[in-house]
């Protein structure tokens, strides 16, 4: 039996009768509805991405319905995902694919469109049409780190080209589909991060590094760099119930959803205040975490007449609304935090 055979064979008798089948977006020939679940799984797990995926795909069914939306119109579908930037280039690609008068049809050409690198590229060709397609996600690197005994740093430029080599040789070429379904399910559910299921792996027998009683070596981790703390002044400047709320850059951090002024600079904010003459009614602290920085948010909440909200809108940018309404738009989980705190609060302090 090939190298092939021995890898692929019991990976794929294991998934026909543990794999994940009923996922929404397992619609056979259909590059759409696969290629949505691809940018959204991206750093995201499936459980969060199920409560995402549908609302999105009955909102936008066809790549046409997407491409015709305008951004606020497909904003308020993401939010609370994060990571926007994969959405507007998930906007943008549908509107180069009406533009080709079709989906691509080969792997360059998916990688032509915006956000899809080879991995993503892979799984559309394989899992939505039908072809011959090689994924490398994080649970593909972390089984085949595992099952090879693969050492180094796998996210270096040195080990991508001899990684992507080996996870093409193992690729089948008639069950293709099949298998990449199967080698993502196995790392998600079985080859996990910190707590593998080793016994209950079909690949146990020849991993190396369940041989090696090592399995939590593999893959490499990497030397964690400490997360910076920033800190940032909100204001939460309300009249008749209305919060000021700003539409933010489509570039850049939350791009294109709304947002509370926000002020980073402490001598900035004081100035602020002093130029407007706010009295400041209650303030709370917010934390939110992304992947590269940690953000503590003192939220300042400010008592405004009309007169003052109509020139602070102006200067802002902003719009008026209430909490109710402004959820209804696409808003980063950060300011949902900072409503959640001033309702508790209002509450708390009746």
């Amino acid at each position: 039996m090939s190298n092939l055979q021995d890898f692929s064979t019991p990976l794929l008798a294991w998934f026909e009768q543990h794999g994940r089948h009923d996922l929404p977006w397992q619609v056979q020939d259909h590059p759409y509805q696969v290629w949505v679940s691809e940018i959204m799984l991206q750093q995201t797990q499936v459980k969060t991405v199920l409560h995402y995926y549908p609302r999105f795909i009955a909102r936008f069914p066809t790549v046409q319905t997407l491409a015709a939306a305008d951004w606020d119109e497909v904003a308020p579908y993401w939010a609370g995902l994060g990571y926007y930037a994969r959405a507007r280039n998930l906007h943008k690609a549908a509107r180069q694919v009406v533009e080709l008068g079709d989906f691509p049809q080969d792997l360059d050409g998916w990688m032509a469109l915006s956000g899809i690198g080879r991995s993503t590229a892979g799984a559309v060709m394989s899992l939505g049409l039908g072809k011959f397609g090689v994924i490398l996600d994080g649970n593909v690197k972390r089984v085949l780190a595992r099952y090879f005994a693969m050492t180094g740093d796998l996210s270096k430029p040195a080990n991508e080209k001899p990684l992507w080599q080996l996870a093409s040789s193992l690729v089948p070429e008639q069950r293709h589909a099949e298998y990449t379904q199967a080698i993502m399910d196995l790392g998600a559910t079985v080859c996990t991060p910190k707590n593998p299921l080793c016994l209950y792996c079909p690949m146990k027998n020849e991993c190396q590094a369940f041989l090696q009683g090592n399995v939590l070596a593999y893959p490499e981790k990497k030397i964690k760099k400490a997360v910076p703390i920033k800190q940032a002044h909100v204001l939460i400047l309300e009249y008749q119930q209305q919060w000021l709320w700003l539409q933010r850059p489509s570039q850049g951090l939350w791009g294109g959803l709304y947002c509370l002024p926000m002020i980073e600079d402490e001598q900035d904010f004081l100035a602020f205040i002093q130029q407007w003459q706010l009295q400041e009614h209650q303030d709370a602290w917010v934390k939110h975490q992304f992947t590269h920085f940690t953000w503590q948010l003192h939220c300042h909440k400010f008592s405004i007449d009309a007169r003052l909200q109509a020139q602070l809108a102006q200067h802002f940018t902003a719009h008026a609304f209430a909490a109710a309404d402004i959820t209804r738009l696409a808003i980063p989980t950060a300011m949902h935090k900072v409503i959640a705190q001033f309702q508790v609060f209002n509450k708390d302090h009746v």
